[in-house]
């Protein structure tokens, strides 16, 4: 009779580990990978609350969250979802660490690599403000849900995360992608979104392109030659938006693309969709 008894328990104690893990694998579904530059979508109840790294993390009405990982984001992350009846589901996320290239850039105007002057620095700073502050918009906007194109094919000749060396001297590191192209080449939008930046000419970037595709991911378009949209646009993916061009700190003409999660500098290689050309690396 014991016998019986313990093994009702065991499979009552077996049978509620199993739906208790359902629920768990309902409640909170991750696409995508968990490494240096990467970027993943999650999918959990509506009206949870997501903490990523300590941080609250915006989860749309249909339980939508994204998370990003930095270029020297260490090899340990933990999410946090509490779910509408206030259970909680963590998982430790293992972040694959990456190695990355030293690229050297030689041939640049001086001036371009280290700006003395007080009014460039005063430009340079103004510019700046003006990205960081259209990179904090944190619209419900699902854009990005739908993954990116490349906003034009060619081949790859920067990669993210490369430490640069502009005429021997070390800068911070290169956080976008490099797809060379002639000047005049048509920039697409990579995803619908909207503009939040459309600067004919700054200083180090040239003419400037920021379109963002809600929930803090945004993308930004470097060097170009002529900029086609304005501020408040909406774009659809597959839309002209920009010309290539050549401006600002650039040693030839090329299209520098970056994705950002807020102030998280991403790699578009990991998660853009193939381009459309053979003319490409893949991402270290």
């Amino acid at each position: 009779m014991n016998d019986q008894r313990n093994a009702l328990r065991l499979l009552l104690f077996t049978l509620m580990l199993a739906f208790a893990s359902s629920v768990t694998a309902v409640s909170l579904k991750l696409e995508g990978e968990a490494v240096q530059g990467g970027l993943i979508v999650g999918t959990t109840l509506p009206d949870s609350k997501v903490m990523h790294d300590g941080e609250a993390v915006r989860v749309s009405r249909s339980g939508v969250f994204v998370i990003g990982f930095n270029r020297d984001n260490p090899p340990q992350s933990k999410l946090q979802v509490t779910l509408p009846d206030g259970s909680m589901v963590t998982r430790d996320l293992k972040v694959r660490q990456r190695s990355y290239d030293v690229q050297r850039i030689d041939g640049l105007p001086p001036s371009k690599v280290t700006p003395k002057s007080e009014e460039v620095l005063a430009r340079i700073k103004r510019e700046t403000i003006m990205v960081k502050e259209a990179r904090k918009l944190d619209d419900e906007r699902l854009d990005f849900l739908a993954g990116f194109d490349w906003p034009l094919s060619g081949p790859i000749t920067g990669v993210y995360g490369s430490q640069r060396v502009l005429n021997g001297i070390p800068k911070r590191p290169h956080y976008g992608v490099d797809v060379a192209a002639p000047v005049g080449t048509p920039v697409v939008a990579p995803a619908d979104g909207i503009i939040t930046v459309a600067h004919p000419d700054m200083y180090y970037s040239g003419g400037t392109l920021l379109i963002d595709h809600g929930h803090g991911v945004s993308s930004a378009f470097l060097h170009l030659n002529k900029v086609l949209v304005s501020v408040g646009q909406s774009v659809k993916r597959g839309e002209v938006v920009a010309e290539v061009g050549s401006k600002g700190r650039s040693s030839g003409p090329h299209l520098d693309w970056r994705i950002n999660l807020f102030d998280k500098r991403l790699d578009p290689q990991i998660f853009a969709k193939p381009m459309k050309s053979d003319a490409k690396t893949a991402a270290n």
